[in-house]
């Protein structure tokens, strides 16, 4: 009976995606699989017998991939389950960017108990929090994927112009996005252009700080910008400067530092992107039936560390996923005759699947060097 450790809140129709055959709870021992949304693994040690972790979202740096990789536990996301939270939440931010909403309603605080006074004090104060119109802007969107691509769509919806630069959006993708969305070729095309920048791409080494000085001397003059991404892609000493100067106008971020508190010019957003209950019903479910099928058939979707493997037989007697660096035709070598085998590359990293209608000798495939791991799943 597979134990299932929950950390933080899943959503209970997330859970109903196990049946009775797995136990499921936040104090369960060796865990078989983890579900985790916010809380952090860095400093967790595995048990022996966990072969996989599922993020409900699809942020992963809570979870130490490499170390998980080197187990042979497959580190699962759910990319899109929370698309259209987000989504909602950064049409917000282009307006909160614009029309100094938040501070407006803070001001309106300090009015209680002035009486019939209100009224002129409104009328009084209200021009200290006026700001632009959206419609005919220009919205440069830095990544069109799963997130970019519906804010582009809604953006044009509302009588934007759109621009964008994605040098990895796929073909599908590219189908999705209103016929209006002008893709460039550069970064430094979307700066020059935009009066709103919105960044939708993932934080690697690559990425970190790319929104620095450099970045801000290339764009309009009092550019507005989105992050609803990650704290990490902005250098913040760079936007506090550009602030200072009026080269920007407005950033409004669902990841509040310290150093961006109370700044003027900043809305920082308590991240709120997912935190809806439909976000959070999706994620879980979509987390629970990838760990789901992977324990039970060695299906492996959304994964973040090994390939995918979604097209596996649904029958089978005897089944060997196993978690590589070494060469597939080894491990073929000594199981023998196969009804199926198939084996996925991602880096050096190869996951390989073996249907067999004989016990095997897992043991003997763990043993060998260049294998992670090894599970043997059976229909018997």
């Amino acid at each position: 009976m597979p134990n299932i450790l929950t950390l933080n809140k899943i959503a209970a129709c997330g859970l109903a995606e196990f049946t009775d055959a797995y136990v499921c709870g936040d104090a369960v021992e060796h865990p078989e699989a983890i579900l985790v949304r916010s809380a952090s693994l860095h400093n967790m040690m595995f048990d022996p017998v966990t072969v996989a972790i599922a993020r409900a979202g699809a942020g992963v740096n809570n979870i130490p991939i490499e170390t998980c990789t080197e187990r042979g536990i497959c580190v699962f996301n759910t990319p899109g389950a929370n698309a259209n939270a987000v989504k909602e939440l950064v049409i917000a931010g282009l307006f909160l960017s614009s029309r100094k909403i938040a501070e407006a309603i803070a001001w309106c605080q300090t009015l209680k108990g002035k009486g019939d006074e209100v009224g002129k004090l409104v009328e009084q104060g209200k021009g200290a929090f006026g700001g632009p119109e959206i419609m005919g802007k220009t919205l440069g969107l830095i990544g069109l994927g799963a997130i970019g691509g519906p804010v582009a769509n809604a953006a044009a919806a509302l009588g934007m112009r759109v621009v964008g630069v994605d040098p990895y959006i796929s073909e599908a993708a590219k189908e999705q996005l209103n016929p209006g969305v002008v893709l460039l070729s550069s970064i430094e095309e979307l700066l020059c252009q935009s009066d709103y920048i919105s960044l939708h791409a993932p934080l690697t080494a690559e990425t970190k700080g790319f929104v620095n000085a450099g970045f801000f001397a290339k764009a309009k003059p009092g550019v507005r910008l989105l992050n609803f991404s990650r704290a990490g892609l902005v250098n913040g000493a760079d936007l506090l400067a550009a602030l200072a100067s009026g080269q920007c106008a407005a950033y409004v971020t669902d990841f509040p530092t310290d150093d961006i508190i109370g700044v003027p010019g900043v809305t920082a957003i308590p991240h709120l992107g997912a935190s809806t209950p439909e976000s959070e019903d999706n994620c879980a479910i979509m987390a629970a039936r990838q760990v789901a099928a992977y324990l039970e058939r060695g299906e492996i979707r959304n994964s973040v560390n090994l390939p995918a493997a979604i097209d596996l037989p649904e029958e089978f007697t005897h089944r060997v996923c196993v978690i590589h660096k070494c060469p597939a035709e080894t491990i073929l070598a000594i199981l023998g005759p196969a009804r199926y085998s198939a084996a996925n590359r991602r880096g050096e990293i190869c996951y390989t699947v073996i249907d067999l209608d004989c016990v095997p000798d897992v043991s003997a495939i763990q043993a060998m060097e260049g294998v992670l791991r090894a599970r043997l799943l059976s229909n018997v």
